[in-house]
């Protein structure tokens, strides 16, 4: 499938591993578009994810004039349930305004990149049925349903 692109407004945007000084530029931004305050979440994430860059994590920021506008975040996993190594993709975030002009296609490229350099040539992620605007996003990138189904029970 080839993916749809949209003229590329955000060019400026500077795409690099993120860093320690980075995290409350995260924060911000999650909590700007999801209207949820979880800093001990995201330093955790960027403990995790983005204080040893390179190897198998991936944690990467879009800036501009000092200022993060976007993040991706995956990390390659293999063998579970019998699956090949493969690149994941479990956080993506782009500022609202900033939307619909490419800066979610280029972290999205930059992380494939990431993933192809660690030797994987697959990559999935998970989305809420009713998270149409995610569900868009990935599928303007080539994505599609994987082979597999996902599971879960309430532990109450």
């Amino acid at each position: 499938m080839t993916k749809t692109r949209r003229p590329n407004r955000a060019e400026a945007e500077s795409i690099r591993v993120a860093t320690a000084a980075d995290v409350p530029g995260v924060i911000a931004l999650d909590e700007e578009v999801t209207g949820l305050l979880k800093p001990a979440y995201w330093r955790d994430m960027f403990e995790r994810y983005g204080a040893r860059p390179g190897g198998s994590r991936v944690f990467l920021v879009a800036e501009s004039a000092g200022r993060i506008d976007g993040f991706i975040i995956g990390e390659v996993r293999a063998w579970e349930f019998g699956s090949s190594p493969s690149g994941w993709v479990f956080a993506v975030q782009v500022r609202s305004r900033l939307r619909v002009q490419g800066l979610g296609s280029r972290l999205f490229d930059a992380v494939c990149a990431s993933f192809r350099a660690a030797g994987v040539d697959r990559i999935r992620t998970m989305v809420a049925p009713d998270n149409t605007e995610i569900h868009s996003f990935f599928r303007s990138q080539g994505m599609m349903a994987g082979p597999f189904i996902e599971l879960e029970m309430r532990l109450d």
